[in-house]
Formats: C-alpha cells, structure tokens, sequence
C-alpha cells in the first residue's frame, strides 16, 4: 500500500535545521515495514540527513555553503530575486530535494546520530511544503 501526505514545516531563516520531530508529528501512522520518501516542493532549499545532536554541525555546514557558493557574483544572471536567491537554487540542485529513509519497527531506522535536515537556502524562504510517501 502506498500512502501519500502533504506536511507543511514552518518558515526559517537561512541555515540548516533540524526538522526530524516536526515532520514525524505530521506523518500519518508508520507502518511496520516500508519507506518514507519525503520530496520538498521548493527550488531554493533541500534535504539532507546529517548530524543530529551537536548544532555546531548545522551552522558550520550552512557555513561551508555559503563559502561555496556566495551571493552577488559577478557572471549570475539570475538577479532580480534577490542576491541569495540564485546561490540558492545552486545549493538546492548540490543537495537535491528529496530523502528516502526505511521504515523498521513502525519507526524512521535512522542511524543514532542521524536526523533530518531541511536546509534553507533563501535568507527567508517562508513555510516549506514537503510531499511524504509511505510505501508499505
């Protein structure tokens, strides 16, 4: 069976951030054994799965990025949204928009130290849709 959801994150700022909880309190009952593929409707931030304990790690990465990718060069043609608009859907296209994660014992099989992250690009990008599949 494969069910499908639209969960809604709340709007953040620029950064990686920890959003494991908030997307789980949103998904519909797991089941026992399957997948979870979560896909962000949005071409300014992504997905990732990273450190979840220590948030040094969500600001260097954010920091790492930014250093990767900076805003205002000179060849971007894609200016009229802002400068940290095209540096955005750069980092979005390095980090894709979509996870999949198994499903074990009605629960998320992340690793002890993993978590998910939704990474915003956009200095502000508002309320972030995600459309969660669960295949069972």
């Amino acid at each position: 069976m494969i069910r499908q959801t639209e969960i809604i994150l709340k709007g953040r700022r620029r950064g990686c951030h920890l959003v494991t909880d908030e997307i789980l309190r949103q998904l519909p009952a797991l089941p026992t054994v399957g997948l979870l593929h979560l896909f962000v409707k949005h071409t300014s931030c992504g997905l990732c799965i990273n450190e979840n304990a220590d948030p040094d790690v969500r600001s260097d990465l954010a920091s790492i990025l930014d250093h990767l990718v900076p805003e205002d060069e000179p060849y971007y043609q894609h200016t009229l949204e802002g400068s940290d608009d095209m540096p955005a859907h750069a980092k979005s296209a390095l980090f894709g928009v979509s996870l999949t994660i198994p499903i074990t014992r009605g629960r998320l099989n992340l690793g002890t130290w993993q978590g998910i992250y939704l990474c915003e690009f956009r200095n502000y990008g508002g309320a972030r849709k995600i459309v969660a599949t669960v295949i069972e």
